[in-house]
């Protein structure tokens, strides 16, 4: 009897980050037939993410001109090879396109919200529509769980399972501790191009204070094992994406960051994580203040990663074979956050 395929759909390099040590944990258990699927603007970039764990990805589906384009592509791949689920994390598209197949859909990082349902942004009201053809909600954090709960959702259809962000850091880092230090106090920016060029030179002013100071822009480094590096490497990160965010907290790099407090709130309560303003001299204060005390950049770090503890992955392996048939659920994550070790 042939084991049921499962569609890991990633359509971002965050996604497939995340999604990548999910397809190696159902490899691993032997109960499914993982089948990466690299979807979104820029496939070669998924699929360059995904290969910093040694997989390809068996199915490519560009993105179409809208979600209605996409959606057909998907259901015309799923006409013709239909997966026993498929696992998303920010994909309506897909999600829509399994949901109107009647294929089981597992989220995970589900119930992320930021509170602003009304805003310009559309990614919350996607969220908010991904929950309603959920059939498992794989939450990173209790307080992901209990927005679900909040929205309606059942209880139980919904899983502690922690984010995989953790487990994809963990992964990599015999590659990253094999690499060359860089030798220097690195600022990571992880911001918009206009922003990081508003604060990178106030930034880089310090550099007269500090001479083993360094200011680098994320989006100048390769997905994968050369930004994973670079987060384990680095000193401190100042960004206002919310992926960085996890994936930075994964690498026990602490973060200043810009927006909402609602956004990361378990972050901030830890303490590997602090709020800033957008302005270019709060944050250039913060920094210095953190580069002048190592102990305060130390005590974030030693705040630990509350997204997840590492076995995220296999929870999501295991509750995606128990729905289909293939043994039982995982017990939950449990709550206590975990601790890191501060460079």
């Amino acid at each position: 009897m042939s084991l049921p395929e499962v569609h890991l759909v990633a359509g971002t390099v965050a996604e497939a980050v995340r999604l990548a040590p999910v397809a190696l944990a159902m490899r691993e258990q032997g109960r499914l037939v993982p089948v990466p699927v690299a979807t979104g603007d820029d496939p070669d970039a998924v699929g360059q993410a995904l290969a910093a764990f040694g997989i390809t990805p068996r199915i490519t589906v560009p993105s179409g001109d809208d979600h209605t384009a996409t959606m057909r592509r998907f259901d015309e791949l799923w006409a013709i090879r239909t997966p026993g689920a498929v696992v998303v994390r920010d994909g309506v598209a897909p999600a829509l396109a399994a949901f109107w197949r009647r294929v089981p859909v597992m989220t995970i990082d589900a119930g992320r919200r930021s509170g602003d349902l009304g805003s310009a942004s559309v990614l919350e009201a996607q969220r908010r529509l991904l929950a309603q053809v959920t059939t498992v909600h794989l939450a990173a954090t209790p307080l992901a769980a209990m927005n679900l709960l909040d929205e309606r959702v059942v209880a139980g259809d919904t899983l502690l399972t922690g984010g995989t962000a953790q487990d994809a850091a963990q992964l990599l880092a015999a590659k990253v501790l094999a690499a060359p230090s860089r030798g220097r106090r690195t600022i990571v920016l992880g911001l918009p191009a206009e922003r990081a060029e508003a604060i990178g030179p106030a930034l880089r002013y310090l550099g007269g204070r500090y001479p083993d100071l360094e200011v680098v822009r994320a989006a100048d480094f390769a997905p994968g094992l050369e930004f994973a590096t670079l987060l384990a490497q680095a000193y401190l990160v100042v960004t206002d994406d919310e992926d960085l965010v996890e994936e930075s907290l994964a690498a026990y790099c602490p973060v200043l960051m810009i927006g909402s407090a609602a956004r990361h709130a378990e972050a901030l309560h830890a303490g590997s994580t602090r709020l800033v303003e957008p302005d270019p001299a709060a944050i250039t204060s913060e920094v210095a203040g953190l580069l002048e005390h190592r102990v305060r950049r130390d005590a974030m770090a030693l705040g630990g990663n509350p997204y997840g503890d590492g076995l995220a992955a296999y929870r999501v392996a295991q509750a995606t074979a128990a729905l289909l048939g293939h043994g039982q659920f995982p017990d939950p994550m449990p709550a206590k956050p975990t601790a890191g070790v501060a460079r």
